[in-house]
């Protein structure tokens, strides 16, 4: 089992839920006003008046198939989409209950 954390403008919402859906990733948790920077390019998203746009994340734990089809999904979707900034994260879980 995987756990995928994603970063990404709230612009991305639908798409990245989509590519959740194609992947069958059907178990996941929002965070929907999520604040950042980029650590390469992109303005701050912090939600305040000099930096007023907020990023969302989004963290689920599914099997290792299905978490690398997820990455790949989602890296397409940065490529296609670079001004909007996305970012994901994977790595192994350990327990689950």
């Amino acid at each position: 089992m995987k756990t995928v954390f994603i970063a990404y403008d709230q612009a991305h919402q639908d798409n990245v839920i989509e590519a959740l859906d194609a992947s069958n990733a059907r178990g996941y948790t929002i965070i929907p006003q999520a604040g950042g920077r980029g650590t390469k390019t992109g303005d701050p998203h912090l939600g305040s008046h000099a930096w007023p746009s907020m990023n969302s994340a989004i963290l689920t734990v599914v099997d290792d198939q299905q978490a690398e089809r997820l990455m790949e999904r989602l890296h397409q979707l940065d490529v296609d989409n670079p001004l909007l900034g996305l970012r994901a994260f994977m790595w192994n879980v350990e327990k689950s209950i």
